[in-house]
């Protein structure tokens, strides 16, 4: 058998050195001007055809009194905004999906949870959250009644149930402890702290 024999590795050393295309030099090429050729058409393509970049509008929103104008993408919920944007990380995001009640402000006096709903669709809305309590450095009345009662645990679910204890002494259903478990359905605290955040809406209550 003489090395110009196919199959042999005679054969594939007779080949190199005769400077031809071996097989992995031939997919290498093919691969690479594969690669180019998709690169290339991606180039070409007319940029209406490309994905649409992320839009933002100006919004003007009056957060715990103190006024902002953000350049927002409007698919933003106001839940992000008020964490990510304005570093107000005491709103709690819980669910995400306006189950749980951790996300729970005020916005124009009403109790909303924020996580489903877009800022951009609040123009010049005034906003509370658990940071715009306190004043001069005096515990809002709910906020002390929290304490003296014990209506909180892990405390995750706090902020949430503080502002909708506000909210619902605000609408007028904090009459009694049915009343105030009813109203503040909403709001789940998975650690049990319930009958000290229904005395403590109570008190509230009875003293506003």
């Amino acid at each position: 058998m003489t090395s110009d024999e196919p199959f042999t590795d005679g054969a594939v050393e007779t080949e190199e050195q005769r400077g031809g295309l071996s097989r992995r030099s031939v997919l290498l090429t093919v691969g690479g001007a594969a690669t180019l050729a998709v690169a290339s058409e991606v180039a070409a393509q007319p940029i209406s055809e490309r994905p649409p970049a992320a839009s933002t509008g100006r919004v003007r929103l009056v957060v715990n009194g103190r006024q902002h104008e953000l350049d927002l993408d409007p698919r933003r919920s106001l839940l992000d905004v008020l964490r990510e944007t304005l570093d107000l990380t005491g709103t709690k995001k819980g669910c995400n999906q306006g189950a749980c009640g951790a996300c729970t402000i005020l916005l124009n006096g009403r109790r909303i949870v924020s996580c489903l709903t877009l800022a951009a669709m609040h123009e010049g809305a005034e906003i509370k959250t658990i940071e715009g309590l306190e004043t001069n450095g005096e515990l809002h009345p709910l906020q002390a009644a929290f304490v003296e009662h014990d209506g909180l645990q892990c405390g995750f679910c706090t902020p949430g149930q503080i502002m909708s204890g506000i909210g619902c002494i605000a609408e007028g259903h904090a009459g009694s402890p049915d009343e105030i478990r009813f109203w503040m359905s909403g709001n789940i605290c998975r650690c049990g702290a319930y009958p000290g955040i229904v005395a403590a809406v109570a008190d509230a209550a009875r003293r506003a």
